[in-house]
């Protein structure tokens, strides 16, 4: 999926209409030196404390790998899971869904919060796939910054491009970490010439391998000047390790390395401090440099020397732009639903919200305006997620995510408010590829087929389309990749007890139709065409070839033919 296909607002910072909601930009802080003001409220405080980050990458990069890693030296986890665990080995804590532990891959995403050295992170594992694009690019949208994870053999993939270039447009900090130092690759000047080349930004090495393969040793840190000295451990890297640290005069560092390594590592270091790309805060965190770490997620290399590095670099909770009469006051609570997932729980079943707190304090039995519905909600049941398992949270700061139980009563994208003048557009509209009918296999199921394509459409999982000429009126699903079609089916199966069957269509282009209804109801579509209405009623054409679609746009020039039903969309992807 082209990034283009999808509707995303430009960073607060970048933007220059509307009001500013949330944290002030000058409360950051950087290596540890936090900047001091002595009317800051406790709001601010803890909003300081907060970094609300997402993980990309292309799959098979080590991407859960690093979530568990960085869950381990957090504490958050005793023992590191393995994403395509042996049989007696445990599985990653991020892939909770049973079909994730199956397919080895991360499917749906997934909310991680922990403490670290007084800060509380806020983890978004994300689904590489490209076929989980629509859930990992909304998930970008609840994120302050990004961690970028490069394969060191495989170089900057074709995933790895397409999600760049989301959070380049969204003008989010993007942090890159180089894994699998412990197999061989082009070596680290390479791989930062191709970032640059591939994609358009300059980085900044933060550490410095020694050696790559079966000869990687270690990391350099520039900043403390030391070597950070790593031995592989059993258990496959499922616990914590320390580092033998040493400066670069220590006696005993030329024969830890061995004689070339050291030479080289001698010579790197010059390099980079006469012609290596200088570090600017500024830069980063207007996305226009990335700095850049190398390491081992499977190993443990350099995963806590990069997390303690983060804390210091990766801004507080962001300023959002939102649709307002009035400046807002920074103490009044509003939020974004991102993400809405069903039955995380199978014992209860129930449908979550996931909300970006955005501003304000957020309390457990609080009333909040939802800006759609109009409807105010006392919000009870709110709980703190960490993938699967879930608490109460009696209180939330912006950067947090928060769950709400939602029995029908939030949508994606919904603004929830104590203030009525804050309206929020951060999460984006997704343009289906591919089309399948979905038939339900045993009708004394019916009651349940259709909770289950309702909920499941209402998660963003897929789209609802409707043949109102079939008798049978079975659903069209349209999504971004074939493989969300037999998540589907799967989820019909184990979470409804509902057998179904996809067949595939024929049809790779969606127009929304505008214009005369009686006009857009007499069409005649032929072969290669169908008429449909979306789940809101909106009538849509579905064409199985370019040259399909502009002969019907030429024949009805009264009618408009739509990238989208949102007319601010269409104009931006068109």
């Amino acid at each position: 999926m082209n990034p283009s296909d999808f509707a995303f607002p430009i960073r607060a910072r970048l933007a220059t209409k509307g009001s500013y909601v949330g944290q002030p930009p000058s409360h950051r802080c950087f290596g540890g030196q936090e900047r001091k003001d002595n009317s800051m409220s406790s709001i601010e405080t803890e909003a300081k404390r907060r970094r609300t980050f997402a993980i990309i990458s292309h799959p098979d990069a080590g991407k859960t790998t690093l979530t568990e890693k960085l869950l381990l030296y957090g504490g958050a986890i005793q023992l590191a899971g393995s994403v395509k665990a042996r049989r007696n080995q445990r599985t990653a804590t991020s892939d909770w869904m049973e079909l994730e532990k199956q397919r080895g891959i991360s499917i749906t995403s997934t909310v991680l919060q922990f403490e670290y050295k007084d800060h509380v992170l806020n983890l978004l594992d994300t689904p590489g796939h490209d076929d989980f694009s629509a859930d990992t690019y909304r998930t970008l949208t609840a994120a302050d910054s990004a961690v970028m994870l490069i394969d060191n053999a495989s170089g900057v993939e074709s995933q790895t491009r397409k999600l760049f270039a989301v959070c380049k447009q969204r003008g989010l900090p993007i942090f890159t970490f180089v894994n699998k130092l412990d197999n061989e690759g082009p070596g680290p000047l390479a791989i930062m010439a191709e970032i640059e080349d591939v994609l358009g930004i300059q980085s900044t090495p933060m550490n410095w391998p020694i050696g790559q393969g079966i000869d990687f040793k270690g990391v350099y840190d520039r900043a403390s000047q030391t070597v950070h000295l790593y031995e592989k451990s059993a258990g496959f890297g499922s616990n914590a390790i320390e580092a033998v640290k040493m400066t670069m005069d220590d006696p005993r560092l030329a024969s830890a390395l061995g004689e070339k390594l050291y030479n080289q590592l001698l010579e790197d270091v010059e390099l980079l401090d006469v012609a290596g790309e200088p570090f600017d805060l500024d830069r980063v965190l207007s996305g226009n440099l990335t700095p850049i770490f190398f390491g081992s997620a499977l190993t443990n290399f350099g995963v806590s020397l990069f997390l303690d590095h983060f804390l210091g670099i990766a801004p507080t909770p962001e300023l959002r732009l939102a649709k307002v009469k009035d400046v807002i006051k920074t103490d009044d609570f509003s939020g974004f639903v991102f993400k809405i997932q069903a039955n995380m729980d199978p014992n209860h079943r129930d449908r979550i919200a996931f909300v970006r707190i955005v501003s304000g304090m957020f309390e457990k039995d609080m009333e909040v305006l939802n800006r759609r519905s109009g409807k105010r909600l006392k919000l009870s049941r709110p709980q703190r997620l960490f993938a699967q398992e879930r608490e109460t949270v009696e209180l939330a700061y912006p950067g947090d995510i928060v769950g709400l139980t939602n029995p029908g009563a939030f949508m994606l994208g919904d603004t929830v408010t104590t203030n009525n003048k804050v309206l929020y557009s951060e999460v984006p509209e997704f343009v289906p590829e591919v089309f399948a009918r979905l038939s339900n296999q045993d009708i004394s199921k019916l009651k349940n087929f259709e909770k289950g394509v309702e909920q499941l459409c209402q998660e963003g999982l897929v789209q609802l389309f409707w043949n109102t000429k079939s008798l049978q009126r079975e659903p069209i699903l349209g999504a971004v990749g074939k493989l969300q079609f037999e998540v589907v089916q799967y989820r019909m199966l184990s979470e409804y007890g509902v057998k179904t069957h996809i067949e595939v269509m024929p049809y790779e282009i969606i127009r929304w139709l505008e214009g005369d209804m009686a006009e857009i109801k007499g069409i005649y579509w032929g072969s290669s065409a169908i008429g449909l209405e979306d789940n809101f009623g909106k009538p849509v054409a579905l064409f199985s070839t370019e040259w399909g679609c502009n002969y019907q746009t030429e024949q009805h020039p009264k009618i408009k033919f739509l990238r989208s039903p949102n007319e601010a969309f269409t104009e931006l992807a068109g």
